[in-house]
């Protein structure tokens, strides 16, 4: 609410208040000038053709913009063109509030992350898109700080194995180094063999760089079975240091709309978890499904299991079964799996071990 010069109440304002917002209509004036001043959020009343028709006055301490020069703009001018199209075709008008992520304009022409809540209102048969915006710019760089800690934490972990994994590979390069260095003959045999070799490091080295580079946001359909057969051959080395078979299963080519880099990285943890749950030899199996309503992937370990009663807290920050462990692996998969609308389950086998199910919808 917005009082004149003289301290009326603007009428616009009022009829927003006492029609739309009922239960504001109980406050004073200078009450609700107050909480309009100091919200840290920003509310907004849109018409049916999406024209702002009332905003908040924080939107002027938060984004640099007057109430007067917003009221008649259309929302869309005022957000990235992808959010804009995003929300056109996912907003459901029979739905309640709805929450979107979307980027914003600022007055100084730097979009700014907002948690967007849109609803619907149908008064007096006019109908009105209710908002708020929630500014989590330091919400999302905290987590961006977060993936890209577990993401070295796992690079350093990744260490051992790679470099046993590595060391083989140099041992025969320099092997037939010091025959060739000898006045050896037969040449284009060996250079082949150390091409090879040459080949399988730097398939290693090119993944762990992958793994360690800053969090993006470029989402593109992807094909499942490629990511997933590049974190068999990453994870192997480590693997094979605790003398841990690791598989994957699959009958078909399944695509999912994702950020490669981070999906990668969630199914990266799942295996690091199921090897660090597994004390004695076994196997790992990461099995992947697909039907006309999701896409599955599947890690069975063969480990100790979780208990029942913890299974509901894993993914929790610091809860961990583990005595090293810090909680945040899981904390940060389920994270970039709620951005993906994909969900993480975790079930007990009936042997031993435990199963993690990433299960994407398909649209």
């Amino acid at each position: 609410m917005r009082p004149d010069n003289d301290g009326a109440v603007n009428q616009e304002d009022s009829y927003l208040h006492n029609e739309i917002f009922p239960e504001l209509s109980s406050l004073t004036p200078a009450m609700l000038s107050w909480v309009d001043k100091n919200s840290y959020d920003i509310i907004l009343v849109l018409n049916k053709d999406g024209r702002f028709i009332f905003l908040s006055e924080s939107i002027e301490r938060i984004l640099g913009f007057s109430v007067e020069k917003m009221v008649g703009e259309k929302w869309y001018e005022k957000t990235s063109a992808a959010d804009a199209l995003f929300i056109k075709k996912n907003f459901n008008h029979a739905d309640p509030a709805q929450v979107f992520s979307i980027n914003v304009l600022n007055d100084k022409g730097i979009y700014i992350m907002f948690e967007c809540t849109i609803e619907k209102l149908v008064d007096k048969d006019e109908v009105y898109f209710i908002s708020t915006l929630k500014d989590v710019t330091d919400k999302k760089e905290s987590e961006e700080m977060m993936i890209r800690s577990e993401k070295m934490s796992i690079a350093g972990q990744l260490a051992a194995g790679i470099a046993h994994e590595i060391r083989n590979p140099l041992t025969s390069l320099k092997g037939f180094l010091q025959l060739l260095q000898a006045g050896l003959t037969s040449k284009e045999e060996y250079y082949q063999i150390m091409l090879e070799e040459i080949e399988k490091m730097e398939s290693i080295t090119s993944e762990l760089l992958f793994i360690s580079k800053p969090l993006t946001d470029n989402k593109k359909t992807e094909a499942i079975n490629e990511m997933i057969e590049d974190v068999v051959m990453l994870m192997k080395p480590q693997a094979k240091l605790k003398d841990i078979q690791l598989g994957f299963e699959s009958e078909e080519t399944a695509f999912i709309y994702c950020d490669r880099s981070q999906i990668k990285q969630v199914i990266l943890n799942l295996v690091k978890n199921g090897i660090e749950a597994m004390d004695q030899p076994g196997t790992i199996v990461i099995r992947l499904e697909a039907n006309h309503e999701s896409v599955i992937i599947r890690v069975i370990d063969e480990g100790g299991g979780i208990p029942s009663d913890l299974i509901n807290k894993i993914g929790e920050p610091f809860f961990t079964t583990k005595q090293s462990g810090t909680g945040l692996g899981l904390m940060i998969s389920k994270q970039i799996l709620a951005q993906h609308n994909a969900i993480l389950d975790i079930t007990q086998n009936k042997d031993r071990g435990s199963t993690f199910h990433i299960i994407f919808p398909v649209k």
